[in-house]
């Protein structure tokens, strides 16, 4: 895949743009978006990453443009995970809803330059040394076992990381959030705010989070252009989708079977990827043949929507089901 120079200043000029959209237009002034503004930036957002995705598809074929939404598709639905360890994160540190705009934001932004920095290093490796996608797939099938004994349970608790521990030991941190500062001064004396520290929070969680997802869209893509577009164009709608979905993540009951079973399937593909990167050939009748014949495009993006399709409306009839039986036990105890 040839991408210019050009293309590249292009696409990040675009991305940071949008970026100071949310800046400037939304998070300047304090305030709990409303359920119609989440879902029309949303809807935006998500129009933008599929255009993008045309343009893909037009200028540098269908093999590319189905591998970029193989790889989008893939980090929306991981960011949809990193949404309960969000609302576990606000709800400790009790941010105040008109702020919590700001708070993912900023840790987005954090997020999408650490990410940035993983995506090229990343890239180096598997430029160097093709045995990596070995490693690649081992852990990415160990990340779906662990997905998968994880069931439909989530952490009801956020344990703060070694990160958050470190700054407070290092900084004076004041008790109470001075409006939406990250820094004030008392007597003289400069502090942090808890405002800072929840940012550093978010930043940091997503941080962990790309240790699974690098991998995953990697071996859905080596493009470097796509995985840092898809991983780029995934974030930034993430404060927004945030916002729309808050009430409606615990109706995602099976979301960690879907997801296992996704970075189980990247995970195979990987090793069988590495196969043939590797040229590791199969004994057959004492003569070399080919390895077993690497997963298309198609296939993982056909893969992705299924499980992600039957996830989703398996879970809603999961909770109606339970809601039912609630309303039902309800009525007969009264």
């Amino acid at each position: 895949m040839d991408v210019a120079p050009w293309i590249w200043i292009v696409t990040i000029v675009v991305i940071v743009a949008m970026l100071a959209v949310d800046y400037v237009g939304h998070v300047r002034t304090p305030h709990a978006p409303t359920l119609k503004e989440s879902a029309i930036w949303s809807a935006a957002y998500v129009a933008v990453a599929v255009v993008f995705g045309f343009i893909v598809l037009a200028v540098w074929g269908g093999t590319y443009g189905g591998e970029y939404f193989a790889g989008y598709i893939t980090e929306k639905s991981l960011s949809v995970d990193n949404l309960f360890v969000f609302v576990l994160i606000m709800t400790s540190f009790r941010v105040p809803r008109e702020h919590q705009q700001r708070v993912l934001l900023i840790g987005i932004t954090i997020a999408l330059v650490l990410r940035t920095i993983f995506i090229f290093v990343g890239a180096a490796l598997i430029e160097n040394w093709a045995w990596i996608f070995y490693i690649f797939g081992a852990f990415l099938i160990w990340t779906a076992i662990s997905q998968a004994r994880a069931g439909t349970g989530h952490e009801e608790e956020y344990s703060e990381n070694g990160i958050l521990r470190l700054t407070r030991k290092i900084f004076p941190t004041t008790d109470d959030y001075v409006e939406h500062h990250m820094v004030t001064k008392i007597d003289g004396k400069r502090y942090i705010t808890p405002m800072l520290i929840v940012m550093i929070a978010i930043g940091s969680a997503d941080l962990l989070f790309a240790v699974d997802s690098i991998p995953a869209i990697f071996g859905l893509t080596q493009e470097t252009y796509l995985v840092f577009t898809a991983n780029a164009f995934s974030l930034l709608g993430l404060r927004q989708l945030y916002f729309l979905v808050d009430g409606l993540l615990d109706r995602l009951v099976y979301l960690n079977y879907g997801l296992a079973a996704i970075l189980g399937f990247i995970g195979i593909k990987l090793v069988i990827h590495a196969l043939h990167t590797n040229e590791v050939p199969f004994i057959n009748g004492g003569e070399h043949v080919e390895a077993i014949p690497e997963i298309s495009t198609m296939v993982s993006l056909s893969f992705i929507v299924v499980v992600l399709t039957i996830t989703t409306l398996a879970s809603l009839a999961k909770t109606r089901h339970d809601k039912k039986v609630a309303e039902s036990t309800g009525s007969e105890s009264a």
